[in-house]
């Protein structure tokens, strides 16, 4: 019986898991260097954490199930609530700001799709802490920096979220969750439907369809005129000229709505072209749930980047490795062993295993692209020589096994 892989999973072979790495690497090179430090949490959670935040609708889109304990669990649809509780369990007393990057895998229950899988990569940044509109600036000009290091320029919408809840203050939070849900959807039929059963004021609806859809260089003063001078628009009119200063080029959309429940300030997201109608690659903004959770009201700001939809657009390209094969023959098999150890600390060095002769080892070389052969023959190996041969000239010549190790040194580096 043929076994395959779960509907919504895949499998990286060698070359995109070089490449998935390469991109990796460049993002964690970015992050540290603006300071953040990287931590790891379980692939697995008690179910509670994920219904806090999100209600028991989330059963519907995780993967949960009970262990011999009977203790009810579910692998983790993302990764920000697992820091929280990370951070509520044992880090509430450290030094302001903690500044934190993850990369990791999560996993959701919903309909494959371009992009999207049932299994999905997250790389995530957080600062737990600070509520000013430097710590909201910093995490938007990080992630177009990120995006930027891997050769993708999104357009970035920015929002606040604290402008619709001055708006919607006299309305129930069970009544604002659900309304932010049809903004989030951009479901205005479904929105004024609801609008209507729950009875809301004409004057405050039509505010609402007004303030959602304002975006552009006029959305900050059209919407003071609709709600008057607040908090939330101060702040936000400061993170705007703070992404002046790093120089980001950006649209207000007051649209984003990404769930009340979890965000309640600045909210962003990042679209990219080529990715069909999931074209958001990044999302983010700063929320409070260390107090659902158990711990001190505190807040935090963040986004996580899609890794999945990053690899569909990305222009890194892997680096080239050469590749070296040590052939020999069957009275200098162990010998070539010895020699492919030591050539291993400068290059990849591939050795034969199947006992193959040696113009089926010269192909296997060919096959794989290697950049040289050493040859290792009884008559080179009594002079105290090998034989080192470029794959791509021909050309071949006689040369100790330090020379080699020197020379293929040399040509990985270019």
């Amino acid at each position: 019986m043929e076994v395959q892989r779960p509907r919504g999973t895949r499998d990286f072979l060698p070359d995109e898991m070089e490449k998935r790495r390469q991109v990796e690497n460049i993002l964690r090179e970015v992050a540290e260097k603006w300071g953040y430090g990287e931590i790891k949490t379980p692939t697995f959670e008690h179910i509670e954490l994920f219904t806090l935040k999100s209600g028991e609708g989330i059963l519907d889109e995780i993967y949960n199930f009970k262990d011999k304990g009977d203790r009810e669990i579910a692998l983790r649809p993302e990764l920000t609530a697992p820091v929280i509780r990370m951070y509520v369990e044992g880090l509430q007393r450290s030094p302001k700001p903690l500044k934190f990057y993850y990369f990791d895998n999560c996993f959701r229950y919903e309909r494959p799709q371009k992009g999207r899988f049932r299994e999905f990569f997250q790389f995530g940044i957080e600062i737990i802490g600070s509520a000013r509109p430097e710590a909201d600036a910093e995490v938007i000009a990080l992630a177009v920096e990120m995006l930027k290091s891997v050769g993708i320029a999104g357009d970035l919408h920015v929002g606040h979220l604290g402008i619709a809840r001055a708006l919607l203050k006299d309305i129930s939070s069970e009544h604002q969750s659900k309304i932010m849900r049809f903004v989030d959807k951009k479901d205005d039929k479904g929105l004024e439907e609801f609008l209507d059963e729950i009875g809301s004021p004409d004057e405050m609806r039509g505010k609402l369809f007004r303030l959602i859809g304002l975006h552009g260089i006029n959305a900050v003063p059209e919407a003071r005129s609709l709600i008057g001078d607040n908090e939330a628009i101060s702040q936000f009119e400061t993170l705007l000229e703070l992404l002046e200063v790093y120089e980001l080029e950006y649209q207000v959309d007051l649209g984003i709505a990404r769930g009340l429940d979890y965000y309640t300030g600045m909210v962003f997201e990042i679209y990219c072209e080529g990715l069909g109608a999931q074209n958001q690659v990044c999302g983010g903004g700063s929320y409070r749930l260390a107090q659902l959770f158990g711990g001190e009201d505190i807040p935090s700001t963040g986004y996580a980047i899609g890794f999945d939809r990053v690899m569909e657009i990305c222009n890194v390209k892997p680096a080239m490795k050469k590749r070296v094969v040590v052939v020999s023959f069957d009275d200098t098999r162990r010998e070539a062993i010895v020699i492919a150890k030591r050539l291993r600390e400068h290059v990849h060095a591939y050795v034969d295993v199947m006992g193959r002769k040696f113009k089926d080892q010269i192909s296997y070389a060919n096959t794989i692209g290697a950049s040289h052969v050493v040859i290792v023959g009884r008559n080179e190996l009594d002079a105290g020589k090998i034989a080192l041969k470029d794959m791509s000239t021909g050309e071949q010549e006689l040369v100790t096994v330090e020379e080699a190790a020197g020379r293929l040194a040399s040509f990985n580096q270019v």
